[in-house]
């Protein structure tokens, strides 16, 4: 049978957990970015000691609400305040389903009146567009896809570039690119800078944990802006960063890029379902790890746990706000960063050259995901009590991470837990999947943000509330 949407691929294949734990849509690709520019030791290692040019520009949708009711619609999703949100401001926006958990989240750029931009992975964007439509809302929504995976030699378009200059030094090329003065931009609003001649919006962001600029304008002055930018990085030490490196800075940073998006259960959500097309992301996402459950809920998470509680605010009408008010006053699972212990690390990588059969899961570097969404058991004493959510090595850190969360009492540094690493019975059907053994692999918790500069650098919010 030929599925036409979400809801029907559900009904058809009955068992939602397996449908994405079996999921042949391969590997996550950061797409059209070369993976490596020099290597991707030096290129996490500039981030922490000089200056990195991170393109952005191909793997996130761009989606512009226009309109009179644009405010309206996405307060209407989100669960920040929108009071005091105005012109040449950003915020992160974390969309829930009707039940408080999380669909998904990105960047919302307030860029002129009644015109706004979401910047992130699809299923957010897909809720929003969804909801101008189901909604009737006075709005136009552009949709600017993120580029294809594997172009197969096609040409590729963009609405936008985007670069971010982060790093120590990144105060010293944004001077030098912008005639000798930094702008006066305050943390997440955004402004103007000059870049050969051209006024370029920029939002002050810290991606990599020290001040730095987001930047961006029309796609087709890409080449031209990334080649002057690295021009005049070049006395700062800049680096460009490539796809294998540039998502690994979040396990120093603390965010959890890809939650299940919480849609696939809910009658008040079935519409919604019914509208996702069968080529949606939402109907062919993958899901691995060691933990299983054959309820898709049991994967799906709050504001709460991936540390969002401190801006969700409830001063307006929104989605989920019922919800999330019910959980308040309540004792929810934290989120923190596990550091994996070194010798069993080295036991994972020697089975690699073990005979067939004795091998465990890979561990890829320097990002070691193997799904859209992972979900690792961390167990103690037998007893689940948390999950690993993100994971891969960083060279800064000399270790290798993951972000999850845990039970509360488990959430303080230093405690000693166990993760379960490999999927059950020698592994799923997914093609990223080789046959293997399941390995408990002994982890600490440790301090979210993990990286001290991040930590101790990166603006007061949701990073560093760990």
């Amino acid at each position: 049978m030929a599925y036409k949407n979400l809801e029907e691929k559900i009904r058809g294949s009955g068992d939602i957990v397996s449908m994405m734990r079996n999921s042949q849509i391969g590997a996550y690709i950061y797409p059209v970015v070369a993976p490596e520019f020099t290597n991707w030791r030096d290129e996490q290692r500039a981030w922490k000691e000089s200056c990195v040019l991170f393109d952005q520009t191909h793997h996130m949708v761009n989606l512009v609400v226009e309109g009179p009711d644009a405010l309206k619609l996405l307060s209407h999703l989100s669960t920040n305040s929108f009071k005091n949100f105005t012109v040449d401001k950003a915020k992160q926006m974390a969309p829930v389903n009707y039940n408080g958990q999380v669909i998904g989240d990105g960047i919302l750029f307030y860029l002129a009146d009644n015109q706004l931009v979401f910047v992130g992975r699809n299923p957010t964007a897909n809720w929003i567009q969804y909801n101008a439509q189901a909604g009737k809302y006075d709005v136009k929504v552009e949709y600017d896809d993120r580029s294809p995976g594997r172009p197969m030699g096609k040409p590729v378009t963009r609405k936008w570039y985007r670069y971010q200059i982060q790093g120590p030094n990144a105060q010293d090329v944004i001077k030098k690119l912008n005639g000798g003065v930094m702008p006066d931009i305050k943390f997440f609003n955004m402004g103007h800078i000059t870049i050969a001649g051209r006024e370029v919006r920029a939002l002050r962001h810290g991606m990599a944990g020290a001040p730095g600029l987001e930047v961006w304008g029309p796609y087709e002055q890409a080449e031209e802006i990334r080649n002057i930018i690295l021009e005049a990085g070049k006395d700062a030490g800049i680096v460009a960063v490539g796809a294998r490196a540039y998502a690994t800075n979040t396990l120093e940073s603390g965010w959890i890029p890809s939650p299940v998006p919480a849609v696939y259960t809910g009658d008040k959500m079935k519409p919604y379902r019914e509208w996702l097309p069968i080529t949606s992301y939402e109907a062919n996402a993958s899901l691995g790890g060691s933990f299983v459950s054959e309820n898709i809920e049991d994967y799906y998470t709050t504001p709460y746990e991936l540390g969002y509680d401190g801006f969700t605010k409830f001063d307006h009408d929104f989605i989920g706000k019922e919800a999330l008010q019910a959980m308040q006053g309540k004792v929810h699972r934290k989120k923190v960063t596990f550091a994996w212990n070194d010798d069993d690390v080295k036991k994972v990588w020697a089975s690699q050259l073990a005979p067939a059969g004795e091998n465990y899961k890979f561990i890829d570097l320097p990002l070691s995901n193997y799904a859209s969404s992972s979900f690792d058991s961390i167990m103690d004493k037998g007893k689940v009590i948390g999950a690993s959510m993100f994971s891969g090595y960083s060279f800064n850190e000399r270790k290798m991470l993951s972000l999850g969360f845990v039970e509360e009492k488990y959430a303080k540094p230093g405690t000693q837990l166990t993760l379960v690493w490999g999927e059950e019975n020698g592994g799923t059907k997914k093609t990223t999947v080789e046959r293997h053994k399941q390995f408990e692999m002994r982890v600490e918790v440790g301090p979210t943000p993990y990286a001290q500069q991040a930590r101790e650098t990166y603006h007061q919010g949701w990073r560093t509330a760990g």
